[in-house]
Parts: structure tokens; C-alpha cells; sequence
């Protein structure tokens, strides 16, 4: 599939050493948006905790598109707080396409399906048997969200919301 060829290449170019896990991941959050539940008051304060405690890390565009149809994005928050935009409506917006987002595991499945080719080409750093034993694990869990692997946390300090585009203002997506 060309877009999970696409959005990996670009996040392996990105954060070299992508582990498996962070992978899946990626393609969790494509296809199923946030893939928790939460209220406003309660992603204000998460936010608000986040970003007073905001290490410095890796350059990131504000807006980093994640799915096929460029709805559904990371908006990463270093960047996000440079720019001085209101938390509050990153908060909002995030609840609201915790609430709103129609999760797709059928599109997980397919997007996790393309791996072992991806692998065989060389798309991704792992090999077929490795990629697939993870997918098949996750598969069997009902596809869990996840945690970044540890390797990608001590690295690339990733601090992000994923939220549907059309919920905030157009100077967000820039």
C-alpha cells in the first residue's frame, strides 16, 4: 500500500531507529485516531502538565499528517508551544476527536498488512518473520494502542496529540 510506504519513509527519514512498536504505533493512530476516550477538562490538565514539563528534542513540524486522507495529524507540541498557540484549543480539539473519530480496524489490519512486503523490499528495517509475529500478536490483542518503544522515547522525546485537522484553526496546520 503506497500511503504506508509513504508515511514510513517519512518517519524513518525523521527518527532513524524506529522500532517495531513504533511503527505500529504510527499506523494505530492512522487508522484509529486517539483510541482513548477523554473529556475536555481532563486533556486540558494532561496538556497543560505536558507542555510545563516540555524537554527540548528534535525539530518537528507543527502539523504532521498521519493518515490516508490527511485529516488525522500529530500535532507535536515543542513546536506548537514556539509558536505560542492557545493550549486550550489543542485540548479541545484532541477530546473531541477522542469522542468523534470513528476508529477503522479493518484499516489497521490492512495497513499492518503491507509490513512483511515492506520489510522484503527493504521499506522498513526489519525482517518479514519479525514484523509479522508482532502484527499477528497485536491482531490477536483486538490491536491495542501502545506505548513508544523505550528506545524511541530516550531518543526522539516524542510529545504530540493526535487530533482531526478539520477541529482546529487553519494557523495550526501550517
Amino acid at each position: 500500500m503506497k500511503f504506508v510506504g509513504q508515511l514510513l519513509g517519512a518517519h524513518a527519514a525523521r527518527y532513524p531507529g524506529l522500532g517495531v512498536e513504533d511503527i505500529y504505533k504510527l499506523l494505530h493512530q492512522a487508522a484509529l485516531g486517539p483510541a482513548h476516550a477523554v473529556d475536555g477538562a481532563a486533556a486540558r490538565a494532561r496538556l497543560a502538565s505536558e507542555i510545563g514539563a516540555l524537554p527540548d528534542g528534535p525539530e518537528e513540524p507543527l502539523a504532521d499528517p498521519i493518515s490516508p486522507d490527511g485529516r488525522l495529524a500529530r500535532i507535536h507540541l515543542r513546536t506548537f508551544v514556539a509558536r505560542g498557540l492557545d493550549p486550550d484549543v489543542l485540548a479541545d480539539a484532541f477530546a473531541e476527536t477522542a469522542r468523534s473519530w470513528t476508529p477503522a480496524t479493518d484499516k489497521l489490519a490492512k495497513f499492518c498488512g503491507c509490513l512483511g512486503d515492506l520489510a522484503d523490499a527493504g521499506g522498513i528495517a526489519f525482517a518479514r518473520a519479525d514484523v509479522e509475529r508482532y502484527v499477528n500478536a497485536r491482531a490477536a490483542e483486538k490491536w491495542p494502542a501502545v506505548h513508544h518503544s523505550d528506545a524511541f522515547r530516550q531518543r526522539w522525546l516524542p510529545a504530540y496529540r493526535v487530533v482531526d485537522l478539520a477541529l482546529l484553526p487553519e494557523s495550526f496546520r501550517q
